[in-house]
């Protein structure tokens, strides 16, 4: 689910031409179950190639790369690994979710209440390993770098931003923060309208403690008290409330004592996010894209239009020449193109 901090965030809007020549690690998961939920059909069903087969993650995954591509970004996909003893509950929640999501869907689908549907059908979001396969190939074949973390997909992501091999995490959940990132961005799948149109948000931790008023270590004792995926928070605590409790500075102990959370459970909660699980990775380098590969897997595996397949591949090739990071792009049109709708891509 993510950390609920939308009402203590204050991020600054950047047109695309700002994120030109930077290098961002996308939060696989994250964006890809952004996708399986957002990319179907009226009665909530994915979209699907001639033989059955689920498509909305390859056209996501595609048409959002293709386009940071052309816009000068340079998205380094990571993906989980094995999740941690601590999100146990949390995965099984998440299963009886989906679980009763897919019965609502099904009362109504049978009802032929589409919009229940829909909005039902995207709770019931799965992504299996073989997907995870099909996306590390298609992102092989146009020569965009991924990563297999040994655990959290996000906290990987929020280390290589620490360590300066990429500007910046990118992810829809604020917990990057909380794993450290000195740069979070979200919206990485923003549908801009027009040159020079915010094209996504940028959260700079440092910027974000000077103004809440806290240290790291503060603004963790606020995920905590609110609950993040490895414990379940604070009776009666939510975002501002919390908040409120860390400004008193109280220090580590009093203030969990006050919040009535239990300092020994807590506490590897807490270090799961200050020394997370993660490899010292080398990011391989970016490729030419293979534009025979790309087909192969779309267009004669999964039946992708072909000319839009060749029209995308043609925008990622158009990206900016290389220049100083973050230096407007000159007569550049600063729009994300979202994918083409209708059919399986």
């Amino acid at each position: 689910m993510g950390l609920p901090f939308r009402d203590l965030v204050h991020p600054d809007e950047l047109p695309w031409e700002r994120l030109a020549h930077r290098r961002i690690a996308v939060d696989g998961y994250n964006a890809v179950y952004q996708f399986l939920a957002t990319i179907r059909q009226a009665d909530g069903l994915p979209f699907s190639d001639p033989n059955g087969h689920a498509t909305s993650h390859l056209i996501g995954v595609f048409y959002r790369t293709t386009a940071l591509l052309g816009e000068g970004v340079e998205p380094v996909w990571v993906f989980d690994g094995k999740p941690s003893d601590l999100k146990a509950g949390t995965i099984r929640s998440r299963l009886l979710a989906k679980e009763k999501a897919e019965a609502a869907w099904k009362e109504a689908v049978a009802a032929g209440d589409l919009e229940t549907a829909r909005r039902k059908a995207a709770q019931t979001s799965r992504f299996s390993r073989g997907m995870v396969e099909e996306v590390r190939g298609l992102l092989d074949a146009l020569g965009v770098p991924s990563i297999q973390a040994p655990s959290e997909g996000e906290a990987q992501a929020a280390v290589l931003a620490a360590r300066g091999q990429v500007w910046a995490a990118g992810s829809e959940d604020y917990d990057s923060l909380l794993f450290g990132a000195p740069r979070l961005v979200r919206g990485l799948a923003a549908r801009a309208k027009g040159r020079g149109a915010p094209a996504a948000q940028v959260i700079d931790r440092a910027e974000l403690l000077r103004q809440l008023g806290l240290d790291g270590e503060e603004l963790l004792l606020v995920g905590l008290l609110v609950g993040t995926d490895f414990n379940e928070g604070a009776t009666g605590y939510g975002p501002k409330k919390a908040l409120k409790l860390a400004q008193r500075h109280l220090g580590w102990a009093e203030t969990l004592r006050v919040a009535g959370l239990d300092a020994a459970a807590v506490e590897p909660v807490a270090e799961l996010f200050r020394h997370p699980v993660v490899d010292a990775v080398t990011i391989p380098p970016f490729r030419p894209v293979d534009e025979a590969a790309v087909e192969r897997l779309l267009v004669e595996q999964h039946g992708f239009s072909p000319d839009r397949v060749r029209s995308a591949i043609g925008r990622a090739r158009r990206r900016p020449p290389a220049g100083v990071p973050g230096a407007p792009v000159a007569g550049r049109q600063t729009m994300l193109d979202a994918f083409e709708g209708g059919g399986s891509g």
